[in-house]
């Protein structure tokens, strides 16, 4: 019997291929000794068994922890500078004397009180810790000085009151603190002792409550006694500390003395002699400085002068009695050495920092391009092609003449030529006005504001004028919600006139748009990075690797600032403090910042774009007008002319170029003199060719309608503005797209075309755009606020509650 075959039809499976779930062994038995080519590439990939792995696991594990445990030692060493802690009481019935009074024991160590200028405060220099610390403080009301001393404090001590927690100025304090980023803080409770012991558990399960609305579960000391006040410098000295990303990369100073030496050609401008303790990184001579809230300045020279708060002073037996020691100032044990000890570094003028922030284009020097072979070429042949036109002319006519006679399709070439000549005529007269006044041409041309009543139950001292200016502003906004950025077509001027800036687009995403067109005059003034991202990228490695040289980190130093001028010692005199930043590279020349910000929920009040804000960008305090735009990821941005609530927009400013991570604080200054938080957010880029699109929407009305056909009116009022307007596209707000086919009279009634049957309560519309840049009103000095107190808060919102 003959044994059975498979055909040609039998079935094939494939075969089972363990590839990438074999183990290592089944490889290396795979590959029979064959060793696989050599990878030429700058990292070599090494394999490490799972031993080697958890080995350098903990070594990491260990130097991060060791790396934490010397920044604790280092601060408020003698090696480093005294732990510096900002005091900020956040109710009004908390004694900031009796808490300074507790942490003022001289059981805790010696106390130097002194006034750092006219603000208050006092170092304490413990023995037994060997720790040193520096208290100040600073009402919620004074916002500027609570901002400016915690961009530079090492920890925030924050007092509670036992049954409140904060009131309403500190609770304001803490959005402004938070929005700007929290370094390491610690909570104490004063006057708890003061109430009966019956309420103390329930005080403090209320006060716990209270504290998780704003912060984690954190730790809350007590500080009645001076146990208590141990127990918090204990706290203090061994907590983590928390980092802010802008402080980290720059040296930092608080100015403890303060001396101005004026200059011989006039005493408005001298030289500024600021004496502290180095934070942050190392501090270079030849780097720039920037003086919070008064610009930037260069710096001569660097000395050195004695601590004058040291941690352990020299000990010199006495001669006359060799058994009595006595602690004396090492002043006056070096007092033959300071001259060799007194200039550490001088500026050199080869390698110093320019204070050049701006270019001074020549507005003679402008640039002629010649055309190219290419351009050339498409020239001749578009000659070429007007020649080969053929034309009914009459005998003996000459070609000059040729070209002025049209034919029968060329009317509205005609009336296009027309229109060019109007537009030419009218552009010199309407540049300006609509530079000037094209806002309030947009704004102010949709609304008719109704008289205002008088009521006679307000008070004699209100401003009326305010008043209506605020209720125009709520029209405004709450028109822009309902109809954005619709505007009416202005019957006065010709549209093709008015809107000769704008242009159409067959879609705002992917149409395209040249971002170095018709760039405005102040952008010959910036700077501009090739690549923005590499470049922060290269300087923050350079800061990290490169060993800088200049005064290291805790040492007490004195600043010569050259070019001050005498304004900047008299602020320091009246009591506010003196912050000094060094500046990275290119950190003085100005640019286009643009920073995401959400709106303030206490916010209520209309901000418009284009109105004077107040920023808190990093360390610097300026004040500007910005843009609001939408924060997308493409290449256009619409324009928007009101900062919303509902959704995070993109500020751009002309501002000094900052690298990020900056915090971004944006408040506006009321009539009565203080300033209210509107916006937080963070600085996104710095980058000129961000567009920002203004879009306006011409309305028209459907007069009559024949199926896809139909007659529109109200968008415009004459023959040649629909034949100028003719090729950008329509749109109706229930989704119809169209074209217009042609005029129909001259009241600007037109033939519209669309894409589907119309119907009568549909409302056309007409988009056009046009790219807005910021105006230059970049100006780094800051007036003082008024102090923020409960009263005035309140009847604030009072005033808001009833608008």
């Amino acid at each position: 019997m003959a044994a059975h075959r498979s055909g040609p039809l039998k079935q094939q499976n494939k075969a089972h291929k363990g590839g990438r779930h074999s183990g290592g062994g089944s490889a290396h038995v795979g590959s029979k000794g064959r060793v696989g080519p050599k990878v030429l590439c700058k990292k070599a990939k090494k394999q490490l068994s799972r031993v080697d792995q958890r080995h350098r696991a903990n070594q990491l594990r260990k130097q991060k922890r060791e790396a934490v445990l010397a920044e604790k030692r280092q601060l408020g060493s003698k090696d480093g500078p005294p732990h510096q802690v900002l005091v900020v009481p956040l109710h009004n019935r908390i004694s900031l004397p009796e808490a300074f009074t507790l942490l003022q024991n001289e059981v805790l160590g010696t106390v130097y009180v002194n006034e750092f200028g006219s603000t208050q405060g006092f170092m304490l220099l413990s023995q037994v810790v060997r720790r040193r610390w520096f208290f100040t403080y600073a009402r919620p009301g004074d916002l500027h000085t609570v901002l400016d001393m915690a961009k530079v404090a090492d920890t925030i001590l924050f007092l509670l009151d036992p049954l409140e927690g904060w009131d309403s100025t500190g609770d304001y304090c803490l959005s402004c603190l938070f929005a700007q980023g929290l370094p390491t803080y610690t909570l104490a409770v004063q006057g708890l002792s003061g109430l009966p012991l019956k309420k103390h558990i329930d005080a403090k399960k209320k006060l716990s409550k209270i504290v998780l609305k704003r912060f984690s579960e954190d730790e809350v000391l007590l500080l009645d006694t001076p146990q208590q006040a141990a127990m918090l410098l204990r706290q203090l000295a061994n907590q983590k500390q928390r980092h802010l990303a802008f402080r980290d990369r720059r040296a930092y100073l608080f100015a403890h003395v303060a001396d101005f030496v004026p200059s011989e050609e006039s005493n408005l401008v001298g030289t500024l002699k600021i004496s502290g303790y180095v934070r942050g990184r190392t501090l270079n001579v030849n780097s720039l400085l920037h003086i919070v809230g008064h610009g930037d300045f260069q710096m001569n020279q660097i000395d050195a002068p004695v601590d004058p708060f040291p941690l352990n002073p020299r000990v010199i037996q006495s001669q006359k009695k060799p058994n009595v020691a006595m602690e004396i100032c090492t002043t006056d044990a070096v007092a033959d050495m300071e001259e060799d000890l007194k200039v550490l570094m001088k500026a050199d003028p080869d390698q110093q920092e320019t204070l050049q922030t701006e270019v001074f284009p020549d507005p003679m020097e402008g640039e002629q391009t010649w055309p190219t072979e290419e351009e050339l070429d498409e020239a001749n042949d578009l000659l070429k092609q007007r020649s080969r036109v053929v034309k009914k002319v009459p005998k003996g006519t000459s070609s000059y003449q040729a070209e002025w006679i049209l034919d029968e399709g060329d009317e509205s070439g005609g009336e296009g030529d027309e229109d060019d000549d109007l537009q030419h005529e009218g552009f010199m007269e309407e540049e300006s006005q609509d530079e000037s006044g094209e806002e309030e041409e947009e704004e102010c041309e949709t609304m008719t504001l109704g008289e205002s009543v008088r009521d006679d139950l307000y008070d004699e001292k209100v401003d009326e004028e305010a008043e209506e200016r605020m209720l125009e502003k709520y029209k405004q906004e709450r028109l822009e919600e309902m109809f954005p950025d619709e505007i009416d077509t202005p019957r006065d001027v010709a549209a093709r006139i008015r809107f000769q800036k704008y242009r159409g687009l067959k879609s705002f995403r992917t149409s395209p748009w040249d971002p170095k067109e018709n760039l405005p005059r102040d952008y010959a003034r910036i700077f501009q990075f090739q690549n923005f991202i590499n470049t922060r990228k290269r300087i923050f490695k350079q800061i990290e690797e490169k060993e800088a040289e200049g005064a290291e980190v805790g040492w007490y130093v004195t600043l010569h600032v050259s070019d001050v001028p005498v304004s900047v010692v008299k602020y320091f005199r009246q009591g506010a403090p003196l912050i000094a930043f060094s500046l990275l590279p290119y950190e003085q020349k100005m640019s286009v910042l643009n920073m995401v910000v959400s709106r303030n929920p206490g916010s209520t009040e209309p901000v418009k774009a284009k109105e004077e804000l107040i920023f808190h960008c990093g360390f610097r305090r300026f004040r500007a007008s910005p843009l609001f735009s939408q924060h997308t990821a493409a290449d256009k941005h619409k324009f928007q002319r009101f900062l919303t609530a509902d959704a995070a927009l993109v500020v751009t400013v002309f501002a000094p170029i900052t690298f990020p991570p900056a915090s971004v604080l944006l408040f506006k200054q009321r009539s009565n003199g203080m300033h209210s938080l509107i916006a937080t957010g963070h600085l996104l880029s710095v980058d000129p060719d961000r567009m920002v699109i203004k879009r306006v929407v011409l309305s028209g009305h459907p007069f009559k309608i024949f199926t896809k056909m139909a007659v529109v009116r109200y968008m415009f009022f004459n023959r040649e503005d629909v034949m100028w307007f003719k090729p950008v596209e329509l749109r109706t707000k229930w989704g119809r797209r169209g074209h217009i086919k042609e005029p129909l009279g001259t009241h600007g009634h037109m033939k519209c075309s669309f894409d589907g049957k119309l119907k009568s309560q549909d409302t056309v519309l007409m988009n056009l755009y046009k790219r807005v840049f910021p105006k230059w009103t970049y100006d780094p000095y800051v007036p003082e606020p008024v102090p923020w107190v409960k009263s005035e808060i309140s009847s604030t919102a009072s005033e808001v509650d009833m608008e």
